[in-house]
């Protein structure tokens, strides 16, 4: 193919801005999908994405298209995500294109990710074509909206495209856009083959199918191939590209195409994403540097409520690690639960989406553990010691000096709801750093602040007290010193230590009652008393009971002397405490998901 007639481009945009509809629109315009069978968000193929009307999962078309000066150019097309919890999908994606298109909400305007994601395009050299989108609401202000362009990311009126993705307006003029002002692919085909992976799928029938973006050479159906970083070889079984929806064979992929590949790779972790593809025969001389590693900022234990499926959920992460290179985990032992896996994610979004792609996809039943962040701990000895889970932190005695991570937090919200922001922030520990007046009704903060403060339920606090108008986007800052203990819950002086967590001295008062007096709600009764008590080392921060399960023991004894009934009760109070020697307080699963929201 004649690599002039090729465009490469993503769609990026801040979550809920139109991104997806505008991709349908544009398969049907390009007539990638018939009319009459038409759905909505055709790229989110997920049960869950179509659900939550989210996108989690970059995809990968191929479009025909015959723009007006009568040449037919391929493109192809690659949706990303819009929540800050997937830049890795985005940026992913981005290393494999020369344009994007910016969706902007013509109701909403510009918001914190729509600014993060232009900041990512311009890291990666990518032409920037500005969309305002859902011209048709009737809340829709579109000088408005172009003058916070104009300011904030420094386009001229004339660049932006008017759109409705929902009715198909300003959609031909895009693709006119993206003929005109998206560079053609650099390379040359007489050179040695060097291509991208930068995305991979499992296929129940194909095995593992990796994405490819060929920068330099031909790629051959017949090539025996090696991977630069992994440094392993495989054949050829199949090429191809993902057109009309659905895989389709090809003989070769030449400089600057997008497409598929299928070696017969079974185990998902033989593929590293970012890594290098290159002819056996006819090596190039330099792999890409890859992509930037990504640190997970999350830690949970995942664990299977039956200890039978674990070597099901281990067959289940492995795959899941594939069709998501930032989540990352580790084999991990539980007293309460047995074997699992100490996983981390890059937020709690991002946590709960895994959780439910492991239960859905590969039918198990788990059990997720309170989450932290990664705290480093300079020990008086001179080491430090990374700490993503409470076993981990040294006794107090050992610690020089402990540190907590932070992050800058850009947020972009109406200028009425300033106070109310300002407040919430503080009281999670954030520091004010700027602000920025975008226009006269939106304003742009930044705060220094403990990621710990964040992960939880920061972005829905966040949310209802701008009334949904506020968004946010956060960066890793560095580790800053911080006073960090381990908060404990025992039920009958036996540490539970699922419910263990690392959390600030300053607060760990006020999380240790709210802890006990919501486990002493979600325990059921048992035929025993329950001690629920919250601990810091030895010493008892709060503590609650839960009283036994009452039984009529003297119900059959009517009349006679006293002395009878009193018997029975002296014998009951014996089994009752037996019982709270040795038995087992049953913990229902819906308190470990409880537990998450305090």
């Amino acid at each position: 193919m004649d690599k002039s007639l090729i465009r490469n481009f993503s769609i990026i945009a801040h979550i809920d801005h139109g991104k997806s509809t505008l991709a349908d629109r544009i398969l049907e315009v390009t007539g990638a999908v018939d009319r009459r069978h038409k759905g909505e968000q055709l790229l989110d193929d997920m049960d869950l994405e179509k659900e939550r009307g989210i996108t989690i999962k970059a995809s990968m078309v191929r479009l025909s298209y015959r723009a007006k000066d009568g040449k037919d150019y391929a493109l192809n097309l690659i949706d990303t995500p819009g929540h800050v919890d997937f830049t890795y999908e985005v940026s992913k994606s981005l290393a494999a294109c020369e344009g994007a298109l910016l969706v902007v909400d013509a109701g909403q305007g510009i918001e914190a990710q729509t600014v993060a994601n232009y900041h990512l395009a311009l890291e990666n050299n990518l032409k920037v074509i500005p969309v305002i989108n859902k011209i048709d609401l009737s809340s829709a202000d579109i000088p408005r909206v172009k003058e916070q362009i104009a300011g904030v990311l420094g386009f001229k009126e004339e660049d932006m495209i008017l759109a409705s993705a929902k009715e198909g307006t300003g959609v031909n003029e895009i693709l006119e856009r993206i003929v005109e002002a998206v560079p053609a692919p650099s390379g040359e085909d007489a050179h040695p083959l060097k291509a991208l992976v930068f995305d991979c799928r499992f296929d129940v029938y194909k095995g593992v199918v990796v994405y490819v973006r060929v920068a330099d050479g031909m790629l051959d159906a017949r090539t025996q191939i090696k991977m630069m970083h992994s440094g392993k070889t495989y054949k050829i079984e199949e090429l191809g590209v993902f057109k009309n929806l659905q895989y389709s064979k090809v003989d070769s992929l030449s400089c600057g195409e997008v497409g598929y590949l299928n070696a017969n790779i079974r185990d998902a972790r033989e593929i590293i994403i970012g890594d290098t593809i290159t002819d056996i025969k006819n090596p190039c001389k330099e792999p890409f540097a890859g992509y930037r590693t990504v640190k997970p900022l999350v830690f949970c234990g995942i664990y299977p409520v039956n200890p039978g499926d674990f070597p099901k959920l281990r067959d289940a992460v492995d795959k899941l690690k594939l069709s998501d290179a930032s989540f990352v985990f580790e084999p991990e032992n539980s007293q309460s639960f047995g074997s699992g896996f100490r996983c981390g994610f890059l937020g709690l979004l991002h946590m709960e989406i895994a959780q439910e792609r492991l239960e859905r996809e590969y039918d198990l039943n788990l059990i997720l553990t309170v989450p932290n962040v990664v705290y480093r701990v300079r020990k008086r000895d001179g080491d430090i010691v990374e700490v993503d889970t409470p076993a981990k932190l040294p006794p107090p005695q050992d610690i020089e000096e402990s540190q907590e991570p932070f992050v800058s937090l850009l947020m972009i919200i109406p200028v009425e709801n300033i106070d109310p922001v300002c407040e919430l922030t503080k009281s999670r520990r954030g520091t004010f750093k700027s602000s920025e007046y975008l226009g006269t009704d939106r304003v742009k903060l930044v705060f220094d602040m403990p990621l710990s403060e964040i992960i939880v339920d920061f972005y829905d606090k966040m949310k209802s007290v701008t009334r949904g108008y506020g968004s946010m986007d956060y960066e890793f800052k560095g580790y800053l010193s911080a006073k960090i203990v381990r908060l404990d819950i025992m039920l009958n002086s036996v540490i539970c230590d699922a419910f263990s967590s690392l959390i600030h001295k300053d607060k760990v008062i006020y999380k240790a009652q709210a802890l006990v007096s919501r486990l002493k709600e979600l325990i059921p009764r048992q035929l025993f008393e329950v001690s629920v008590q919250a601990a810091v080392g030895t010493q008892i921060l709060a503590s609650e009971k839960i009283r036994s399960v009452g039984k009529h023991v003297t119900a059959k004894c009517y009349g006679g002397d006293i002395t009878r009934k009193r018997k029975l009760w002296e014998e009951q109070k014996k089994g009752k405490k037996r019982l709270k020697q040795f038995g087992k307080v049953e913990i229902p699963q819906e308190a470990f998901l409880e537990v998450l929201k305090i």
